[in-house]
């Protein structure tokens, strides 16, 4: 089956997207000639942008959780005009694969996930166990039914130009630091996945004394966090957490000389921008969704009661990631 035009219905989560972007280099390397688009919320948007494989980003303007078939029905009218010949639906909701059905894309392809039997007609398996990785997942979908993906899976890949970094350096008024720390202490999933504040804050001060330059970068809701880890840095980190959009976060990243992480969006983003990144694990497991860069380091205390995968602490002590030291995250920069 010779396909021409392909649609890709993006995840929700920033770290999933990039982890899907070896998929869309697969789906190009077995279809010559295809043109892909991708159908995605806004705030997932601006990574999908910095892919090359992705022709044009299209908005998926559902909230999560958000039925609402009348509307979802009018979008899929819409891109019916657009001729697609097969999509690929990357979230295994029922939701998110209603509105390639109600295209009439020929092919559309996915796992079978909530019983999605009527409108997926190009349906895929889950294995845990052959398919450990998240990115794998994605990646066997370029296959056929039954098929695993060929391995090693490539890294993924985000573009960031001089150009752009320009630009956002400007737009920020930051001049670019001799020496750049990016730290990035947010995670959207929940407070288990957070090093301390207090941790963040030491590491600042004692990476400053080694000449580092400090900025903290997330979202408009990390930004607390951020405040309270400036605060008790006396001054060495700079809260940027809200002050800047995703697409900007992405230049920002790519100029750091090094990165330390919780495990959240901005650490994907980061090892697929090729930086050298120290991420923290504590309620989540790097088994699964690990930074998928030859250049990062991974501190996980492997504690008995961890990965627990909550989004609290159900212990109520968090000393998979209160018990990880500023000193040992600062052993991981370069000297």
């Amino acid at each position: 089956m010779t396909l021409r035009r392909g649609l890709i219905v993006a995840p929700s989560w920033i770290g999933d997207a990039v982890m899907a972007q070896p998929l869309f280099r697969r789906l190009l390397e077995r279809h010559p000639g295809l043109e892909l688009d991708a159908l995605a919320p806004r705030w997932v948007a601006p990574v999908l942008t910095r892919m090359g494989e992705i022709r044009e980003v299209l908005d998926n303007p559902f909230a999560h959780g958000e039925l609402n078939l009348k509307a979802r029905w009018a979008l899929g009218r819409q891109l019916a005009a657009r001729g697609y010949d097969a999509a690929w639906v990357l979230p295994n909701s029922l939701k998110s694969s209603l509105v390639t059905a109600f295209a009439g894309v020929p092919l559309r392809v996915g796992f079978t996930g909530e019983a999605r039997y009527g409108l997926l007609n190009c349906r895929h398996t889950l294995d845990k166990a052959a398919t450990p990785l998240m990115v794998e997942r994605f990646a066997q979908l370029a296959e056929a039914p039954g098929e695993q993906p060929p391995r090693p899976i490539e890294e993924p890949r985000l573009q960031s130009s001089p150009e752009a970094q320009d630009t956002t350096l400007a737009a920020l008024g930051l001049a670019r630091p001799a020496r750049l720390l990016a730290c990035c202490p947010g995670a959207e999933y929940g407070p288990a996945k957070r090093w301390p504040e207090a941790h963040y804050a030491a590491l600042a001060r004692q990476a400053a004394a080694r000449g580092w330059t400090i900025w903290l970068l997330g979202s408009g809701k990390d930004a607390p966090v951020g405040d309270a880890i400036a605060a008790a840095s006396a001054g060495t980190a700079r809260n940027l957490c809200g002050a800047t959009s995703l697409d900007q976060a992405v230049d920002l990243l790519s100029l750091a000389d090094h990165v330390v992480c919780n495990d959240s969006g901005l650490m994907h983003v980061a090892a697929a921008l090729g930086r050298p990144l120290t991420a923290l694990y504590g309620s989540s497991s790097p088994g699964f969704t690990p930074p998928l860069s030859q250049q990062a380091t991974i501190l996980s205390l492997q504690l008995d009661c961890s990965p627990c995968f909550k989004r609290e602490c159900p212990l109520g002590h968090l000393r998979c990631l209160q018990d990880l030291s500023p000193e040992q995250v600062l052993a991981t920069l370069p000297a």
